[in-house]
């Protein structure tokens, strides 16, 4: 008789089982939803660096377009100035 009442004493109910299960369940659900919510702030970081990087390259690209022209102008006016030389 006592073996069967000292058996009935460790034994959890199921009820408080159920409850620590629940709880155990949304812990790893609070985890999961914070990792997401880092990975969405890296990804945000990413495309902000990303961002950035492609508009200094196209300042940069504008600039080299710039001087290119220049170049272009330069080298137009010159053959204007041979040709007229030859005439």
């Amino acid at each position: 008789m006592k073996n069967n009442e000292q058996n009935d004493q460790n034994q959890v109910p199921v009820d408080v089982l159920v409850a620590k299960l629940a709880l155990f369940g949304a812990t790893l659900t609070t985890i999961g939803d914070g990792i997401a919510a880092l990975a969405a702030g890296i990804a945000l970081q990413e495309l902000e660096k990303s961002k950035s990087q492609n508009s200094i390259e196209q300042s940069s690209q504008s600039a080299q377009l710039e001087q290119m022209q220049k170049q272009l102008d330069e080298l137009t006016r010159k053959l204007d100035k041979i040709e007229r030389s030859k005439r």
